[in-house]
C-alpha cells in the first residue's frame, strides 16, 4: 500500500477506526472522514502514533448534511490528484423517525445517500487512479428487509430495525450496480458484512437498543475482527480484479435474493441521483 492514498468514512472509532490504523500501518497515506474534529484529531494523532505513519489526514463532515459531503470532496481532491481505495464505513442506528437539514431521513441519508454522493464526487479520481477500490460496509441486517419504493423516507410507517435493514440492502443494491457501471475501468466496488461487532453503534439511542447492545457484548466481535474484511478488500492482492461481491469473514457469500434486482439496483440508483441533485 506504499505510495497508495485511502479515504475511510466514520473513522474515529469501531470498525472505521481500526480499518484506518491497518492501512496506515501498511504504508497507506490514509485520509479520515469524520464529524468531529476533536474526535477525529483524536483519532489521527493516534493512528499516525500507533502505524508509525505520518500520513494521516481529516478531513470533517456531517454526513447527515449533503453540503458537507460535497465540500468534503471538494477538500481531498484539492489535496490530492490521486485515490486509490475508498471504504464507506460510516452509518448511523436511529429508533426514530428523525430528518435531516435536506429533508431526508436520518438513517437513508447518512447510510445510503451520503455514501452515494460521496463515492460519485470521487469516481473521476478513482477511475484516473485505477487500479482502485471502493469497499462499502454494509450488514447482514439487509437479510429480510425490503426497500418500499413509495415510501423510501418511512414517512407513512416507520420502524427503526426495518430502516436500518432498508438502507443497508440500499447499500448492497448501489455497490452492485455501481460494479457493473464501473466494468472495464480497473474500479472495483464490492461491499462487506463486518459480522456482529462490539462497538459504540446504536449506543446513543438509549433503550432496549442500547441495553441490547451492551448485554451482548461479551459475546461479539471486536472492532479488530470486525474490520478485517473491509481491510482484505480494501488491501488484499487476493482481491484485484473482483467486482460486485458480497463479503463475509473474508469470504464471498450469496446477499439476500432481493439484493440481485437488477431493476431494483438501477431504480435506486435513478432516484439517489435525483434526490442528491446529481444529473
Amino acid at each position: 500500500m506504499l505510495g497508495k492514498i485511502c479515504i475511510v468514512t466514520g473513522a474515529t472509532a469501531g470498525i472505521g477506526r481500526v480499518t484506518a490504523l491497518e492501512l496506515a500501518r501498511m504504508g497507506a497515506t490514509v485520509v479520515l472522514m469524520a464529524r468531529s474534529r476533536e474526535r477525529g484529531e483524536a483519532a489521527r494523532t493516534a493512528i499516525a502514533a500507533q502505524s508509525g505513519n505520518p500520513n494521516v489526514e481529516l478531513i470533517l463532515a456531517d454526513f447527515a448534511v449533503l453540503a458537507e459531503v460535497r465540500r468534503a470532496a471538494e477538500e481531498f481532491l484539492a489535496r490530492h490528484s490521486s485515490l486509490h481505495v475508498l471504504v464507506n464505513n460510516a452509518g448511523l442506528y436511529a429508533n426514530g423517525r428523525e430528518l435531516t437539514v435536506d429533508g431526508y431521513e436520518q438513517t437513508f441519508a447518512v447510510n445510503h445517500l451520503a455514501p452515494f454522493l460521496l463515492t460519485n464526487l470521487l469516481l473521476d479520481s478513482l477511475r484516473a487512479s485505477a487500479p482502485a477500490r471502493v469497499v462499502t460496509v454494509a450488514s447482514g441486517a439487509h437479510v429480510g428487509a425490503e426497500l418500499n419504493f413509495e415510501d423510501l423516507q418511512g414517512a407513512r410507517r416507520f420502524n427503526g430495525f426495518q430502516a436500518y435493514g432498508a438502507s443497508k440492502l440500499a447499500n448492497i443494491l448501489f455497490s452492485y450496480e455501481l460494479a457493473r457501471r464501473l466494468e472495464g475501468s480497473g474500479v472495483t466496488a464490492n461491499c462487506v458484512h463486518p459480522g456482529f461487532v462490539g462497538t459504540n453503534f446504536a449506543q446513543n439511542n438509549g433503550g432496549a437498543v442500547a441495553l441490547f447492545f451492551r448485554v451482548a457484548r461479551p459475546f461479539i466481535l471486536t472492532p479488530e475482527q470486525g474490520a478485517q474484511t473491509s481491510v482484505y478488500l480494501a488491501a488484499d492482492p487476493e482481491v484485484e480484479g473482483i467486482t460486485g461481491k458480497y463479503y463475509v469473514n473474508r469470504r464471498q457469500r450469496t446477499s439476500s435474493a432481493q439484493s440481485y434486482d437488477r431493476a431494483a439496483q438501477a431504480r435506486l440508483w435513478a432516484i439517489s441521483t435525483e434526490l442528491v441533485g446529481r444529473e
